[in-house]
């Protein structure tokens, strides 16, 4: 006989950077690990040293890291930290990405721009990342940029089913903010059973974040409407959607995002804002100024913790979601 046999099991390693500890602690709670020590610490001209504290030889590598701010930071940091398990003699990279960071740029409306999303996916997997696994993606077709198995993971079931427990469902109208985001809120009416409105908006080609919102095509008066789509970051879209609502009669308005961005000015938007309530998941950390009442925010980690362990055992990740 030539050669030597094994009979050792497959085991699991969970690592977090330092962008979204909370969440990372959450995640292992639910899978019944710890968070692997790691000793990561800033340069003083701002280069990045990571080092892991136990040996990650053949073993099955989650590593997570949801891209806040500073956005640049943390994606930096989450490419080194694939390079140290790479390096490691890791068996498996999974990358768990709640919150994917450049996804808005995913394709080129103009000449001379960059694709971004598809730039990300490509230092990941020259990183050494084996496989994506992330939440609610600003499109779909991000999965196709990276060169490796994608699990797209949908917080849909969290957000629409708070939505429904609280609402009454038979005056529930639910809204697409934007032609884009129709077929999300498509799902959204299927599980709810509610009828669908769009808001029609055109943003300034020139100016990031101008939004003018023109018409509502559906039905709002007298309805309590829910806003969904996939993120909110400096508020102006979504706020100016919720106003154009009310100005066709909607009684109340209810925002849903998974990924809560919140930068600039969203604080004072949200705060002024005849919005009801806010709902995010723990994508991303929510800003310390922005803990007001009419903002919830619900745990994504149980869907997390749920994907990790189907593929951890071979399992189904589309399983998860199939009722949609």
């Amino acid at each position: 006989m030539t050669g030597i046999k094994t009979t050792g099991e497959k085991k699991m390693m969970f690592f977090s950077g330092r962008a979204h500890p909370e969440l990372a602690e959450e995640v292992a709670h639910q899978l019944g690990v710890g968070v692997v020590p790691t000793k990561a610490f800033d340069f003083a001209n701002g280069e990045i040293y990571v080092r892991y504290e136990e040996s990650a030889r053949g073993a099955d590598c989650f590593l997570i890291q949801s891209h806040t701010a500073p956005i640049n930071k943390w994606i930096m940091e989450q490419l080194i930290m694939i390079d140290a398990l790479k390096r490691a003699s890791a068996r498996s990279i999974t990358v768990i990405v709640p919150f994917y960071g450049y996804a808005r740029q995913d394709k080129k409306h103009r000449g001379r721009e960059p694709i971004s999303a598809r730039l990300i996916a490509d230092m990941m997997k020259t990183a050494g990342a084996d496989r994506l696994l992330t939440v609610d993606l600003h499109t779909d077709q991000i999965q196709g940029f990276f060169d490796g198995p994608v699990d797209h993971l949908f917080a849909l079931p969290i957000l629409a089913d708070y939505v429904g427990a609280k609402v009454d469902r038979s005056k529930l109208t639910v809204v697409s903010p934007d032609a884009g985001r129709v077929r999300v809120a498509d799902r959204w009416c299927d599980r709810l059973g509610a009828p669908l409105a769009i808001v029609h908006k055109r943003r300034d080609k020139d100016v990031a974040n101008q939004v003018t919102v023109h018409e509502v095509v559906g039905d709002v008066k007298g309805r309590v409407c829910v806003l969904v789509d996939d993120m909110i970051d400096t508020g102006g879209t979504i706020c100016a959607a919720a106003d154009a609502l009310f100005a066709h009669g909607a009684e109340d308005v209810i925002v849903t995002a998974t990924h809560g961005v919140l930068s600039g000015p969203a604080a004072d938007r949200l705060k002024n804002s005849k919005v009801s309530e806010f709902i995010f998941t723990d994508s991303l950390p929510t800003p310390g100024e922005l803990e007001l009442d009419k903002i919830t925010v619900l745990s994504i980690a149980p869907t997390i913790a749920s994907a990790v362990r189907e593929v951890f055992e071979d399992g189904s990740v589309t399983s998860l979601f199939e009722e949609q």
